[in-house]
């Protein structure tokens, strides 16, 4: 049974996604990710399956257990005050127990919430609506089991994963969306649109709260806000920058022998110490 501070967080998160201000998450890999975006001021943290993968050396998509996972969301849950809702892929299983299954250990480990795809890991391939349906059912039993708030975001990846002609996909995307909100999800994530027009039709046509992923193109947060959309996460942006920063120290170590990559506009130890020790 989740402990009375984590349903009040819980609550709290759920009630962010009814405004009156557009919610951002920010998508954390690791506790001291964690501690860097709740020092910056985000109301709401969100795990990233993708930058979890990537700080284990390995690419994303169910390559690492649900038992190491969460064991990740433990450690970031336990880092900061803020609420902090977990990134569990299609929900390590592809039934309905395995999704509750998943849902229960979340809880545990101090979720408020949990993304879960639509989509086959395997194959990339989409569940069925039906299928997808009993999967947010049980998750939403084992919430009401625990008497917490648990926020469910139902991710639809026709526009991620380009299923159907570019055609189909606007009325694929909300008839998924819909049907996941009318069983019980909390809010729709629609990950693979950036384009403003899309968005609003979008928010205009899905029944609840819908989840943007910022990606290049994507506009503005309050143009976003202007546009309806009550939620805005980065996923596995920020730990993909900090690759990619990586990357260009070591390329200019081993190519001009210099320094600036780490040395210019970085906050001294002492800072980083003083943060996390808060």
């Amino acid at each position: 049974m989740p402990p009375e501070s984590q349903r009040a967080k819980a609550q709290r998160f759920l009630e962010l996604h009814r405004g009156p201000r557009l919610l951002l998450i920010g998508n954390a890999w690791d506790a001291g990710s964690a501690k860097v975006f709740a020092a910056a001021g985000v109301q709401a943290l969100g795990t990233s399956s993708g930058g979890i993968a990537l700080s284990f050396g390995l690419p994303d998509g169910e390559r690492i257990t649900r038992e190491r996972m969460l064991e990740r969301v433990r450690e970031i849950t336990a880092a900061v005050a803020i609420p902090v809702t977990a990134d569990l892929e299609a929900g390590y299983g592809t039934t309905p127990e395995a999704a509750a299954k998943t849902a229960r250990a979340a809880i545990a480990a101090g979720a408020v919430g949990m993304n879960l795809e639509d989509i086959t890991p395997k194959d990339g391939r989409l569940v069925d609506v039906p299928k997808q349906v009993k999967k947010i059912q049980a998750v939403g039993k084992v919430a009401a089991a625990g008497r917490i708030a648990f926020v469910l975001n139902a991710r639809v990846d026709v526009f991620l994963r380009q299923v159907g002609t570019p055609e189909s996909r606007f009325d694929e995307t909300v008839r998924r969306a819909n049907a996941y909100l009318d069983a019980g999800a909390a809010c729709a994530f629609i990950p693979g649109v950036s384009d403003g027009y899309t968005i609003g039709r979008l928010v205009r046509a899905v029944h609840g709260p819908v989840n943007i992923l910022a990606v290049p193109g994507t506009p503005p947060i309050a143009e976003l806000e202007r546009l309806g959309v009550r939620r805005v996460s980065v996923g596995s942006g920020p730990m993909r920058a900090t690759l990619a920063l990586t990357q260009r120290i070591a390329r200019e170590m081993l190519e001009r022998g210099t320094y600036a990559g780490f040395t210019e506009h970085t906050p001294p130890l002492g800072d980083f110490n003083r943060m996390f020790e808060r």
